[in-house]
């Protein structure tokens, strides 16, 4: 069972937003942090967003706190960050559909697009390598194209996470939907861990002072 306070503060969320009541915060002390993928697939490299989510849920103490929220159509989780808050999201809808759950989500709790961090897997770098970067474009990723398009705005803040792109370009959807090798689960587990670090310092820093424009980049030794 769900510790019963942390399942309270979320389920809390879930009313509060439906009713707009949410306490008003200063910019820069809330955040929305999306994992971007497909549910129901969360072993697959294209989901790889959705298993950082699981990582920092757990860091954060909330893995047991997950709500299902209607309206966006997503699971939501609370979480506190020194005085800022985090609002983890999993999207219910697929990566293509990803970007309505994300909006719905940001508009009910009042943050610009430069307040929602997307988590999602990157082709153009290999395994065990990370990013983190404010704005810019799609890239040619689905799911990042559909949050650019319902939230209206590319300046959501990215933590990229390398999945490494095949040598044949006819085998990139197979590669990207399949699930990850032996040998590449093995680097999993320190990958999620680094993400998590990344993306949590990357929010502290930003919580603390004007945002930064500074592409902060990782790797995970093989």
């Amino acid at each position: 069972m769900p510790p019963l306070g942390r399942l309270r503060a979320t389920l809390w969320l879930s009313r509060a937003m439906s009713l707009g009541v949410l306490e008003p915060r200063p910019p820069g002390k809330r955040w929305l942090v999306a994992g971007l993928g497909n549910p129901g697939l969360p072993g697959t490299r294209h989901s790889v967003g959705l298993a950082v989510l699981g990582q920092l849920a757990q860091r954060l103490g909330v893995a047991d706190g997950w709500a299902r929220d209607r309206r966006c159509a997503a699971d939501l989780a609370l979480a506190a960050l020194g005085d800022a808050q985090l609002v983890l999201l999993r999207p219910r809808r697929f990566m293509n559909a990803n970007g309505r759950s994300v909006a719905r989500a940001a508009e009910l709790l009042g943050l610009t697009a430069e307040e929602v961090y997307l988590v999602h897997d990157e082709l153009d770098k290999p395994l065990g390598k990370l990013s983190v970067k404010l704005g810019g474009s799609s890239r040619g990723h689905n799911g990042v194209r559909s949050c650019i398009t319902f939230l209206n705005s590319d300046a959501m803040p990215r933590l990229r996470v390398g999945i490494g792109r095949p040598t044949h370009p006819d085998t990139v959807q197979a590669h990207v939907l399949g699930c990850f090798s032996t040998a590449e689960q093995e680097l999993l587990p320190p990958l999620l861990e680094r993400a998590t670090d990344l993306l949590l310092d990357h929010i502290r820093e930003r919580s603390q002072g004007p945002p930064s424009g500074l592409v902060i980049c990782g790797h995970v030794p093989a």
